[in-house]
This record gives C-alpha cells, structure tokens and sequence, in this order.
C-alpha cells in the first residue's frame, strides 16, 4: 500500500488524467482509478486533480463525498462488509457484526485497524437476501454465516497475510 504521496505517485495520476483527456464528465472514472492505486482518495490528491483540470475544489470534494462507493479515509487490504438488511438483521447479522469487531479489535466508530489488514463496514443490503446472514470480503460473497464461521474466514486471511509477509 502507499503510505506517501510523492512525485513517482503524481505521475500516476497524470497518467489517468490524460486516459481521460481531462474532462469533467470522466470525473468519476479517474477517481475510481485513484482510488484502485490508493485505496482511498488522498486530500493531496483531490486538490491536484482540481488544479489539473481546471475544476473548483468544491466541486471535486462534492462529487468525491457524494457517492459512498469513494472514501477519503485510507482503508485495509481486506475490506469486509457486513449486511444489515432486513433478512440479515432478522437472521442475527448484529451478531456477525460485533463478532467481527471483537475480532479485529475495533472499538467505537473505528472501521481499519491499526495495522491497515482490515477496513469493516457496514451496508444496508447486498442483494443476497437467501443467503441471510451475508458478508463480503474483497468482493467475494459468504452467506449463511455464524460467528464461528466469521472467525475462520478472518484467521484464514491472517494466516495467508503472514505467509505472504514471510515470502
């Protein structure tokens, strides 16, 4: 992950920037290509894009704050999303939720831990509603889950994250 925003970094950006020949209405690709290379969209970064193209600040943090699929706060290398929906609420998602807290140790409003491993969140559906209770873990779909279940999945990628650290 890139903790630094650096020059080698700004020419990255330059380069999405002339992808989509600096126009306004590729606005939202470029930051979604942004955020693929930071995980987030960095303050820094926002405002050279204004400058670069051109386009008040205002209106590049109003199109980055509005849509919830951007973050301004740096997230994990495994984003975990835990369903409250309706069908995942009554089948104990709230359970799913704090085990998953407790797990990663994250009090309060806190959603990364310390180590940026994991980033947890919390959305109002995913479309599983059969699979009830139902998380997310870098894009791929678990449903039926248990905390038991939940706890396994978690070891199993800090297992394989201290695998790939040893490599």
């Amino acid at each position: 992950m890139v903790n630094d925003i650096s020059c080698r970094n700004f020419e990255k950006v330059n380069k999405i920037l002339e992808k989509y020949d600096y126009k306004p209405s590729n606005l939202i690709s470029i930051f979604q290509e942004v955020q693929e290379i930071y995980r987030y969209l960095p303050e820094e970064i926002l405002v050279y894009i204004s400058t670069a193209m051109g386009i008040a600040p205002s209106r590049i943090f109003g199109v980055a704050t509005f849509y919830e699929s951007f973050s301004l706060e740096p997230k994990g290398k495994n984003l975990i999303k835990v369903c409250d929906g309706t069908a995942c609420h009554v089948r104990n998602s709230d359970k799913i939720l704090s085990t998953t807290k407790e797990i990663l140790n994250l009090k309060g409003d806190t959603k990364t831990t310390d180590d940026m491993l994991f980033t947890l969140e919390t959305v109002s559906c995913l479309g599983a509603c059969g699979l009830a209770p139902v998380i997310v873990i870098n894009d791929k779909v678990y449903g039926n889950m248990t905390p038991e279940k939940v706890r396994q999945l978690i070891n199993d990628i800090k297992e394989a994250s201290c695998n790939d650290q040893d490599s």
